[in-house]
């Protein structure tokens, strides 16, 4: 990886998911503009805040998708992020793990 990109594989949420009060809802329904979540597999050597394992918060439509190995990754730059939830981020019992 090159600069401030990343690459990261999106969590498979494509298929049917339930509401918080239970409820089916199908994979064919249409959803508002929402925010994915991936785990991050490699990072540029100008990449600051975010290490190789962490789960970054992004933008769907904004995304470069790039086949690697049959394997389907998401290219992005690091400014391109939302929020880092990783473990190493949970130092004091009021953190959350999250930053933006």
């Amino acid at each position: 990886m090159l600069h401030d990109r990343l690459l990261v594989r999106q969590d498979s949420g494509e298929g049917e998911r339930r509401s918080g009060g239970g409820i089916l809802i199908p994979a064919t329904a249409a959803v508002g503009k929402r925010l994915a979540w991936a785990e991050v597999v490699a990072v540029g050597q100008n990449v600051r805040t975010v290490e190789v394992g962490d789960r970054v918060l992004y933008d769907p439509e904004d995304r470069a998708e790039v086949e690697v190995r049959g394997v389907a990754y998401v290219l992005m730059r690091e400014r391109d992020l939302h929020a880092v939830a990783a473990e190493r981020l949970q130092g004091t019992d009021d953190s959350t793990g999250l930053y933006l």
